[in-house]
Formats: structure tokens, C-alpha cells, sequence
């Protein structure tokens, strides 16, 4: 029996000498580990983070993905939303947690609150998310990674202003509501 154990901790040596350097190697690929991210040949991960704690993932000018958002009533009850891309495109679900140049995931916000995640260019926005008042509708670009997409330090971003000016009439038309696209911000 004892030469039993000495060739099960012969193979577990060897086990553990092949996998230790294996998971060295995961570490190194980009994806997110213990709340930080990896670098990645995309962009340059800055301290700095947006207003949801992600960190900015820095990009050029000059081959950075936009984002415009435009926001209409809808006949049947609440707001459409319309994404339109420039160099980005929505990755498809499951994709890797990694960052890919001019790829990921759109969160929309209504005034700073989180609302949802999208893969798609279309969403049809709740009427009571969007009470009296005027309201800001953000789609802000992330890479798959959880990293904000960011030129100059700053998100990549659009959003468009809303006005609800009253509740629906009897007959289910908005009587006043309106959008109004506003320039990316």
C-alpha cells in the first residue's frame, strides 16, 4: 500500500505543475479577475470610472465607436427608442468577458438610473419610467469586458431630453409629450 500514495503524490506534483502555469496564463488574457481588469490590446484601462464604478477603457478619436439615441412616443403607451452605431456593434449574447474594438453592450439610462442592457438597437421604454417632467435618456457603450468605451477621458455616450407634459386623455392619445434628440454628449 504505501506505494500507492507515493505514485498518487507523484501525479499530483505533476498535476499541479502543469495546471499552475496554465492558470497563470488565464489571468493574462483580459478578462475581469477579482474586480479589476486585465489590460487588453484595445485601448488603454484608466482609473478612472464612470458613474456605475466601471473603469474607462480609453480608445483614439479617430477609430472610436458612437452611439446616438433617439427617443419618440409611442401610440400604444410609452417611448421608442432608437440606437443608431458608428463603428460598433452589438456582440451577440455569451459572448466572452473581453474586450473587442468596436464591440459590446449598450446601458441605457433614464436621468442617471440604470434601466437596461442592450444587444440591440431597439427598446421600447415603460411609461412609468418616465413620470411629468423632463427626462435624459443615456445609451452609453461598454466592451464585453465591463469596461466603458472612452475618448478623451470621457464615456462614449449619447442622450436625448423627453418632456411628458401630462397623462394620457380619455381616448389613449398623449396629449402634449415630446422628443427632442439631443446632440451626443
Amino acid at each position: 500500500m504505501p506505494r500507492t500514495s507515493w505514485i498518487r503524490r507523484t501525479l499530483a506534483a505533476l498535476a499541479a505543475g502543469v495546471l499552475l502555469p496554465l492558470g497563470a496564463a488565464a489571468c493574462a488574457s483580459g478578462h475581469t479577475h477579482d474586480g479589476t481588469v486585465s489590460p487588453s490590446p484595445v485601448g488603454k484601462v484608466l482609473d478612472d470610472t464612470d458613474s456605475t464604478g466601471r473603469h474607462l477603457r480609453e480608445v483614439g478619436r479617430k477609430g472610436a465607436p458612437q452611439v446616438g439615441v433617439e427617443v419618440t412616443p409611442d401610440s400604444g403607451g410609452g417611448w421608442d427608442v432608437r440606437l443608431t452605431f458608428h463603428r460598433f456593434r452589438c456582440s451577440a449574447p455569451g459572448a466572452g468577458p473581453a474586450a473587442v474594438g468596436g464591440r459590446g453592450l449598450v446601458y441605457l439610462f433614464v436621468d442617471g438610473r440604470g434601466i437596461t442592457r442592450l444587444r440591440s438597437r431597439e427598446y421600447h421604454l415603460p411609461d412609468g419610467l418616465v413620470p411629468h417632467g423632463t427626462h435624459h435618456v443615456t445609451a452609453r457603450l461598454y466592451a464585453d469586458d465591463g469596461t466603458v468605451w472612452a475618448v478623451h477621458g470621457m464615456p462614449v455616450q449619447s442622450s436625448a431630453d423627453i418632456t411628458v407634459s401630462d397623462a394620457r386623455t380619455a381616448s389613449g392619445e398623449r396629449p402634449g409629450g415630446a422628443a427632442a434628440p439631443a446632440a451626443g454628449k
